[in-house]
């Protein structure tokens, strides 16, 4: 860690060392690490999608339609694509721990505000802010994760880590849907903004400092020079349409399953449809399970089935019966946090560039989140649900294509990066 003399402590509040091995699988470390990212993880998925099953409460409350209130988060998202591009660079020359630490905080602050919204107008501009203060946790927590973890653990600590996103996302959207129908909408977004102030606080008392950062300044012309090299790997430009296509078929499948169920003939109110978001403890487990089968036995070995099974959960819900419709639901669920762990875990291993890698997975993946879900409002509005299943059955088809031609990508040796390119110490060549 570069430190200016007589400086008793890095950037990152860490004491000085001369000992930097990355944090070994099972070590204390390594748990206090899973730990805080974890709790990152809920907070910021918890605040994202805590507006998803409030959607069919807006379209009544604010009298917009079911494409208008997606806005709510696809607004959200789409704004969170672009400004993740620009959290890396101020994350390199600030810290990881810092920027992720104020990412939280003021994304806390800003879901208690949303749930004060006096019109439609207010609440959107709440949520477009959010996705500029979420932007600060993703990408830098993908980066923290490859540059401090040692390279058997990078697979487990990257599942885990989307574990926590599993559970927030889930939380997020259960707390809301249950506590909406009992005190109404602006009460659970209290909730999940206060509780998203307590995770904050347990990321940054468990974190540890980063060992392995070098913090440097880049001029933005330059920081965005810099994105254009992760494209010179056709790889990594498969796994970023992954990350559209992963994204963008999980969300808009759960953008309209709540206006599917509340309708004829299911008829479900509000905290039966906030209930059936507990499917995301799946996703706990597939995130974990399927990432560290992968760091094992590899990833192109892996990660096709993910896709073949968000395939066949989108073919189930062309049913209209409960259990296939639970069926479908857990399927989906379980394929998609497999692939995204398995997917954003893939491009840090085979980037030099980390940061800016990335950035960019995560620009495509919440980018798909935006575009496809607005598309799927569109065909939701014409032909049903149905209409809706027949789009993301076409894309999860593509996903599967790229999945399968993925599995003949040559592994990549590290070649020799520019100065502020080079990885740290301890890795072996990217794959």
């Amino acid at each position: 860690m570069n430190q200016s003399p007589g400086c008793a402590y890095t950037l990152d509040g860490a004491p000085p060392t001369h000992e930097k091995k990355p944090i070994a699988l099972g070590s204390p470390a390594f748990r206090r690490v899973n730990i805080a990212l974890f709790g990152a993880g809920l907070s910021t998925f918890s605040t994202l999608y805590c507006v998803q099953p409030l959607m069919p409460t807006f379209s009544h409350y604010y009298r917009v339609s079911p494409a208008d209130s997606a806005l709510s988060l696809s607004l959200t998202t789409g704004v969170l694509a672009v400004a993740m591009l620009f959290a890396g660079t101020l994350a390199d020359r600030f810290g990881r721990k810092p920027v992720m630490t104020a990412s939280l905080l003021l994304s806390a602050l800003l879901v208690l505000a949303t749930g004060l919204a006096a019109n439609w107008v207010v609440l959107l501009l709440m949520r477009a802010l959010l996705g500029i203060t979420l932007s600060g946790v993703p990408a830098v927590a993908m980066a923290y994760i490859n540059e401090e973890l040692a390279t058997d653990a990078v697979g487990l600590g990257m599942g885990l880590y989307i574990g926590g996103s599993a559970v927030g996302g889930m939380s997020g959207r259960l707390l809301s849907g249950v506590l909406a129908s009992v005190w109404g909408w602006r009460a659970a977004l209290a909730v999940i903004g206060l509780g998203a102030l307590v995770a904050t606080a347990l990321f940054w008392y468990s974190l540890p400092p980063a060992r392995h950062f070098k913090p440097r300044h880049v001029p933005l012309r330059a920081a965005i020079a810099s994105l254009r090299g992760p494209f010179q790997d056709v790889g990594l430009r498969w796994l970023f349409a992954e990350g559209f296509l992963l994204m963008g078929i999980f969300v808009t499948y759960y953008d309209y399953l709540g206006y599917r169920l509340m309708a004829a003939p299911y008829r479900m109110n509000e905290a039966t449809v906030g209930l059936l978001f507990s499917v995301y403890l799946v996703g706990i487990f597939s995130s974990s399970w399927m990432g560290h089968k992968a760091g094992r036995i590899g990833r192109r070995k892996v990660f096709w089935t993910a896709l073949a099974l968000l395939l066949f959960g989108v073919v189930l819900s062309f049913g209209t019966q409960v259990p296939l419709l639970l069926l479908s639901i857990t399927t989906l669920t379980f394929a998609f946090f497999g692939g995204h762990s398995i997917a954003s875990s893939w491009v840090g291993r085979r980037a030099q560039a980390k940061t800016q890698a990335a950035s960019l997975y995560l620009f495509f993946y919440y980018l798909g989140s935006a575009f496809i879900s607005t598309c799927g409002g569109v065909f939701y509005a014409r032909w049903g649900w149905n209409g809706a299943a027949v789009l993301l059955t076409v894309l999860a088809v593509a996903g599967l294509g790229i999945a399968w031609r993925l599995r003949r990508l040559v592994p990549i040796q590290t070649l020799a990066p520019l100065e502020t390119l080079i990885a740290p110490p301890g890795r072996s060549p990217q794959t």
